[in-house]
């Protein structure tokens, strides 16, 4: 009998730690720090850098220098073709179905248009799936200014919402149930324009609608006509508006960044009112700073973050469970990893680095989807005591500013993108995504962005007898060329992240 009290009142404990401790048990919650790892994080890993970013104090001239634009590079926007009127009759209707998150999806869309065109296809409005880890279902007409997408392209290609009557039967759920002879879903990546000619062109011929899924990157960067170039970069930096009540949140937030002295939350929600008021004010300047440092991410680098055998412990198993052990930066030591700049920095390192490079705790500081931060409020205090004026959507709104975004992980990153493209700077903590895109967007208007170097910060944050004098003279001499200079872009790389010389040319 009391064997069998033991066994259930074990089985009882069995049941409710997962309740108690679900992050414990859910390897499959992406981006939901576990317990443990708050509980080890809290502590800088840096010590003694940590002490003098906190102690730090910034020179004038230096501030100035630091906040100053980018110089006229010589290149301009450059989107002109020289296409002649479009054919009086379209080939047909091409469908795409896009995944991934807001950026990538992004880069599909605009890719979309270019094979609409290369084709003489009617495009039609993009089908965003629902993203497998944040769970949106928001639509193209939820994220982008459908009329302003079309208008801005209407000299360039067809574009319908929705297909005609005759054509209502092409839905996802129609090429979910069966294979389809209108379903194209063998494009390989970076598919070429003859690809596009040989295999969707019959299609479109022969049942006048071609839906191609999946889609993404299934266009190539090179060996394009300029004019099919330049009309991707039009789509990605001209046509692509988001929706008035995303810009109207994004400017409400820009200005409370901008003249926070104004700002209060009995005036939240009157948008037009705070951007007229404050126009003969001196701005404020600020910098936004692109957190990325999920537990995926923390995950899969294999790199340790400080948080001591427990945290190594979970992440292996975490990474396990995720990638099956496919994960090549296992085989290395974190000094390896370091060394190589394969290691995303914590909220901590890129707080060194921004303190490093002279910005000081008067820096007001934008938050761009930090909620995802692996380790929580633990690691992003460290942050914070550099830079106390650190502030994010939440903090800059109120629950009723934010109830058509909540929950709505594409539209979040719409604001983020938004205010991202309206600061004086813009840093992002890690590669991805959405600091593809910003990169790439920024240098076609010409607008300065920090690209930390992550070889060079990885060594640096290895030695541990580094004075903060060497630490910053360093990260000073090792990022002066990183700051929005123009790179050209080379074969097989993104022109959504290098537009030029594809999409931009000399005065």
């Amino acid at each position: 009998m009391r064997h069998q009290r033991g066994g259930a009142l074990l089985g009882l404990l069995g049941l409710l730690l997962p309740v108690l401790f679900p992050s414990l048990f859910s390897p499959l919650s992406h981006a939901s720090p576990s317990a443990l790892s708050e509980w080890n994080a809290s502590k800088p890993r840096h010590l003694h850098l940590f002490k003098s970013a906190v102690e730090r104090q910034s020179s004038d001239s230096g501030q100035n220098e630091l906040w100053n634009p980018l110089s006229d590079q010589g290149l301009r926007p450059c989107i002109q073709t020289n296409n002649p009127s479009l054919p009086e009759k379209s080939q047909g209707y091409i469908q795409v179905f896009l995944d991934g998150g807001l950026n990538q999806q992004r880069m599909g869309i605009c890719d979309a248009v270019a094979v609409a065109k290369i084709l003489n296809a009617t495009l039609v409005i993009p089908y965003l799936e629902v993203n497998p880890v944040w769970q949106d279902s928001s639509s193209f007409g939820e994220i982008f200014d459908v009329e302003h997408f079309i208008d801005v392209l209407k000299d360039d290609i067809r574009i319908v919402r929705d297909l005609p009557d005759d054509f209502s039967w092409s839905t996802r759920e129609y090429y979910a149930t069966a294979i389809r002879p209108t379903r194209i879903k063998t494009a390989p990546v970076h598919a070429t324009v003859n690809w596009y000619l040989e295999n969707v062109s019959p299609v479109l011929q022969s049942y006048e609608i071609a839906a191609i899924a999946p889609f993404s990157h299934r266009l190539t960067y090179d060996n394009l006509p300029m004019d099919i170039q330049r009309l991707r970069c039009k789509v990605n930096f001209e046509a692509l508006s988001f929706v008035p009540h995303i810009r109207a949140l994004g400017d409400a937030l820009v200005n409370r960044l901008r003249y926070p002295s104004d700002y209060s939350r009995t005036t939240a929600g009157n948008y037009l009112r705070e951007v007229t008021d404050v126009t003969a004010k001196e701005a404020g300047k600020f910098v936004v700073l692109h957190l990325r440092f999920d537990k995926d991410m923390a995950a899969h680098s294999a790199c340790d973050f400080g948080g001591g055998k427990a945290e190594k412990l979970a992440l292996a198993k975490y990474r396990q469970v995720i990638w099956q052990g496919r994960v090549l930066n296992s085989q290395f030591t974190d000094e390896e990893l370091r060394s190589q700049g394969r290691c995303p920095l914590t909220p901590e390192e890129i707080g060194l680095l921004l303190a490093a490079l002279g910005f000081d705790n008067s820096t007001r500081l934008y938050l761009a989807s930090h909620k995802v931060v692996y380790g929580g409020e633990a690691r992003i205090s460290t942050l914070r005591k550099m830079f106390p004026l650190m502030e994010d959507k939440k903090s800059l709104t109120s629950a009723e500013e934010r109830v058509q975004i909540k929950g709505k992980a594409s539209l979040l990153a719409a604001v983020d993108y938004y205010v991202s493209m309206h600061s004086d700077i813009f840093i992002s903590a890690s590669p991805g995504n959405m600091h593809n895109a910003l990169v790439g967007h920024r240098t076609y208007v010409n607008m300065k962005t920090i690209r930390p170097s992550m070889a060079l910060l990885g060594q640096l944050f290895l030695n541990k007898n580094i004075s903060w004098s060497e630490f910053q003279e360093a990260v000073i001499e090792g990022h002066k060329n990183r700051q929005g200079q123009i790179r050209l872009r080379k074969p097989k790389q993104s022109l959504y992240t290098y537009p030029a010389p594809d999409c931009m040319c000399g005065a």
